[in-house]
């Protein structure tokens, strides 16, 4: 079983500078709520309960929110306003959250953060929610939890969650490549980063099952790119020895925060997916 799963949230995010100055990136909000709560939303629907959230060593701000507040608990009954912390209140009866630092020993790259956390790991398969990446659906958790399926049905080692997109968005992302297995459904062999032209029109984002094989790799794995750690390079090791998929989401829409245009999008496209929003949003809209 998958039950472990660890956020990635140890970036700078400067392109969010100023306002990421006094903040982390993954607390810029979504509507209501910041990035990452909507994150661990998503982790608790698909039934994995031990969530670790790997960040800067020197942040405090995201354990502080995810932490109660009992002064904030009380006004709020005072006032009758206790349904605005109803979200949180659900996290704090579900989850056993950890806040772990990303040490400064540990090199840049989206693969340091599974260091960072390997005892929380211990010898457990995992996922792994890359922090900027977030998929709006009708039931949250839902498309991760047909990763989980495919990952346990198919015997796999990794599966790698993807969107078809058309053929000249391809060069902004990286694309997996078929290996056409009839005994695999949908087995690959790389990932491959922003290729002209693609190796497939199924593009990667940021949410992986992966085997504890994986952590092998990655401890033994040399920088690449910008002298960085890169989990897709350990994914393409991980497919030489293995057996890795990828996972289309076949009911959601996959956003990305990573940017202030990107981020913009991410809110309009959740409003749109609201009753209490879309039909004003939609008007509004209509008028600029």
């Amino acid at each position: 079983m998958i039950n472990k799963a660890i956020i990635t949230a140890a970036g700078r995010g400067t392109r969010f500078l100023p306002v990421v100055k006094s903040y982390p990136k993954e607390l810029v909000p979504i509507l209501e709520k910041p990035n990452i709560q909507i994150l661990v939303e998503e982790i608790l629907s698909a039934g994995i309960k031990n969530i670790c959230i790997v960040h800067r060593p020197e942040e405090t701000a995201i354990k502080g929110f995810f932490t109660p507040d009992p002064k904030l608990e009380e006004y709020l009954k005072k006032t009758n306003k206790t349904e605005f912390l109803n979200s949180l209140q659900k996290i704090w009866d579900q989850a056993n959250l950890e806040f772990i630092p990303q040490g400064d020993n540990l090199p840049y790259g989206n693969a340091s953060p599974a260091l960072a956390a390997k005892e929380f790991i211990g010898d457990d398969d995992f996922a792994y929610i890359l922090g900027d990446d977030l998929i709006v659906e009708d039931n949250p958790g839902q498309f991760l939890s047909q990763m989980i399926k495919s990952y346990q049905d198919n015997n796999l080692d990794a599966v790698v969650a993807t969107q078809e997109m058309p053929t000249e968005e391809m060069i902004r992302y990286g694309a997996v490549v078929p290996h056409n297995n009839p005994q695999v459904p949908r087995q690959i062999t790389a990932l491959l980063e922003k290729t002209t032209p693609p190796p497939s029109n199924f593009a990667v984002l940021g949410r992986y099952i992966a085997s504890n094989k994986i952590m092998d790799i990655i401890n033994n794995q040399d920088l690449s790119k910008d002298n960085e750690l890169w989990w897709a390079d350990a994914l393409n090791t991980l497919s030489k020895q293995g057996l890795v998929s990828d996972q289309p989401i076949s009911n959601g829409i996959w956003v990305t925060t990573g940017d202030p245009l990107r981020w913009l999008k991410a809110n309009i496209t959740y409003a749109l997916n609201q009753d209490q929003y879309k039909n004003d949003l939609n008007d509004f809209l209509k008028t600029l």
